[in-house]
């Protein structure tokens, strides 16, 4: 546990972890305020926000595979101090998000109802899914151009203020859900279309917010137009080479999770509801090692475009370690608490309550696994620039061990979902059994830039 002697790593990791932390747990705190007011609702109105936003899930982590994969050019040329190709990073990650926020939107406004149709066949859901759907399609643009500018501040030692802009979106999507939804002080009772309205307003607010910040104090990210677009055919090739990888990473490995909704959504709406619920709680436990793996890439990025390449390596793995250890500590109380954490959710129907009780157990004895994953793949070995083989991980133990796994639980066992669950995580421990060795075999630390 070295670790706790090293005071500079110690700085380093709190200065960038705690922001990050922080922003994932105001982000994830939304996301269970937006689940409470709509568990209100009743089962159907769950299911059907549920799975529309597992549209916005598949989009935002090919946004996340897009500005990851920048983010490895950022950090390292943030270690050089070299600005210029700073911005021109930037204005690639920017350009690429937008150009796949604007598919995103015309085919989730324009064809909701067939998008909802592909998870679930039950109409109230579809209609109710395919409202949720078409409002918040509106902001998909700019919260891909929000996040853009996020992750490079990330990257460029800045986490707090995307931490505190998200601190504002989460009072107002909160705010405007409460006054939406219900139909509060003169304003209309929309239900679930009131959510969607109550998330593209607060994206609107973020994205002022974030722009107002970057350009009025004049920091690395202050880029003009020409200074965004300046590229050449080289430079492209150079990025294009290095992320794709983790797009399509963040892709295939996004879609997997869009299949394993399906295959819940085959057992049944109640099913559904309860992996909604789950989710968004498991999501609370998780924030602190979202933070630790957003650092590792940050500060393993730093080291190796800075030359140092050992202790790029050292650093790599205290923050294995410290994940490991806070999966295993917040794994053991989601285990043992689910009764006390359902306590939030008022009127859950009593078989989806059980179902959602028995998933929170499975979940919290598989944590530290997943903890050390999430440092490994998006900390250690993106952070490292190794990204063919974490996309070759990822893909592989999604698409030939997890969805044919819950497919085979779910349609030809016929398992209820807390029997299906446990198949699924079978993909994190083939995750674990590989990417360890490559860890210390020190193949995944290399120099992009």
């Amino acid at each position: 546990m070295k670790f706790w002697k090293d005071k500079i790593f110690l700085k380093s990791m709190l200065s960038i972890a705690i922001p990050i932390a922080l922003q994932n747990l105001i982000t994830s705190s939304l996301n269970m305020v937006d689940t409470l007011m709509i568990s209100s609702l009743g089962e159907s109105s769950i299911a059907a926000v549920g799975l529309a936003n597992q549209v916005f899930f598949f989009y935002a982590l090919i946004n996340f595979g897009i500005n990851s994969g920048s983010s490895i050019f950022i950090s390292q040329y943030w270690g050089r101090e070299d600005i210029f190709s700073i911005r021109k990073v930037l204005g690639l990650s920017v350009s690429l998000s937008t150009i796949t926020g604007i598919i995103f939107t015309l085919g989730a406004f324009f064809f909701p109802e067939f998008i909802m149709g592909i998870f679930i066949k039950e109409p109230e859901v579809v209609k109710l899914g395919a409202d949720y759907l078409r409002i918040v399609s509106l902001s998909y643009i700019i919260t891909a151009i929000g996040f853009a500018y996020s992750i490079a501040l990330r990257s460029t030692g800045r986490p707090k203020v995307p931490m505190m802009v998200s601190a504002i979106s989460f009072v107002t999507n909160t705010v405007f859900n409460y006054l939406l939804i219900f139909g509060k002080f003169g304003f209309p009772q929309l239900g679930v279309k009131g959510a969607a309205w109550g998330t593209l307003i607060a994206r609107i607010v973020e994205i002022i917010f974030i722009l107002y910040i970057v350009y009025s104090t004049n920091g690395p990210l202050a880029a003009s137009p020409k200074e965004l677009l300046d590229w050449n055919k080289e430079f492209v090739n150079k990025y294009l080479n290095t992320i794709s990888p983790v797009i399509l990473n963040e892709t295939f490995w996004s879609l997997g999770q869009v299949m394993y909704s399906i295959a819940y959504a085959r057992i049944g709406k109640e099913a559904t509801a309860a992996i909604q619920l789950t989710t968004t709680i498991q999501n609370i436990f998780f924030v602190l090692v979202r933070g630790l793996a957003n650092a590792c890439a940050v500060m393993v990025g730093n080291k190796i475009g800075a030359g140092d390449k050992e202790e790029a390596y050292e650093y790599a793995i205290q923050f294995l370690t410290l994940s490991t250890l806070i999966g295993l500590i917040f794994g053991v109380i989601m285990a043992l608490t689910p009764d006390l954490t359902l306590k939030v959710f008022k009127n859950l129907e009593p078989n989806l309550y059980e179902i959602t009780r028995k998933l929170l157990v499975i979940m919290g004895l598989s944590f530290f696994i997943r903890t050390y994953n999430s440092t490994a793949i998006v900390g250690v070995l993106r952070g490292g620039g190794d990204t063919r083989f974490s996309m070759f991980l990822e893909m592989g133990a999604v698409w030939l061990v997890g969805v044919p796994l819950a497919f085979f639980g779910a349609l030809v066992l016929k398992w209820p979902v807390y029997f299906v669950l446990p198949l699924v995580i079978l993909e994190e421990v083939v995750k674990f059994s590989l990417s360890l060795p490559r860890i210390l075999s020190k193949k995944w630390i290399k120099d992009v830039t």
